[in-house]
This record gives structure tokens, C-alpha cells and sequence, in this order.
């Protein structure tokens, strides 16, 4: 069974750089068709997708995020990366990384998700 961790600072100020990990074991990051998406939910709001990872190492972000987010990945430590810059109030959320099938719909598993505030 795959498992996914998501680990975080919990806090960080406004203006600096949010960097997570996400910890992914029982299967390969490098498994062709599969994907790796970062994926958030403010407080009281719905689930926004950040951005993915694919197998052969190309990335998609969403175009709203684009200029302050970058997902990359150590194949060695089967471990996925997000980084965010110029962080904002707004960018408080629940963080998951989630992996989907290039050929289904909907995500197969998820993390339990880190949580993240920003605040001065």
C-alpha cells in the first residue's frame, strides 16, 4: 500500500518561502503513469490543486500559482518537494500531496496533509 507524509514548518511569516516534503512509501515516485500533485484547502473553503510532478519528471502548475510555486522531486529518498515564495495570509491551508494514474480520474491516495498558517 502506498503512503504519503506531508512535513511542513506549520508556521511561517508573510513575504518568505514555504518549502514541504512528502514522504511517499510502498511504491516508486519514478513509476511511469503515475503523478504527484500538491494539492490545499483554506479554512472553510474547497480543495485548490497547486500543481503535479509526473513520472518523467515534467511539471504542471496552476497557472494562478505558477510564479511562486515550484514541485520537484529526489528519486533516491522517493520524496516530492514544494517550495512557494512571497507567501501571503491567504496562503494559510491544509497542504496534501495526492498521487493519480495518468489515465484515471480522481486521486488513489492521499496524505493526511500538513497544515500551514502564515502569520506575522
Amino acid at each position: 500500500q502506498v503512503q504519503l507524509q506531508e512535513s511542513g514548518p506549520g508556521l511561517v511569516k508573510p513575504s518568505q518561502t514555504l518549502s514541504l516534503t512528502c514522504t511517499v512509501s510502498g511504491g516508486s515516485i519514478t513509476t511511469s503513469y503515475y503523478t504527484w500533485s500538491w494539492i490545499r484547502q483554506p479554512p472553510g473553503k474547497g480543495l485548490e490543486w497547486m500543481g503535479v510532478i509526473a513520472w518523467d519528471d515534467s511539471t504542471y502548475y496552476n497557472t494562478s500559482l505558477k510564479s511562486r510555486t515550484s514541485i520537484s522531486r529526489d528519486n533516491a529518498k522517493n520524496t516530492l518537494y514544494l517550495q512557494m515564495n512571497s507567501l501571503k495570509p491567504e496562503d494559510t491551508a491544509l497542504y496534501y500531496c495526492a498521487r493519480t494514474h495518468s489515465e484515471a480520474n480522481g486521486y488513489d491516495y492521499w496524505g493526511q496533509g500538513t497544515q500551514v498558517t502564515v502569520s506575522s
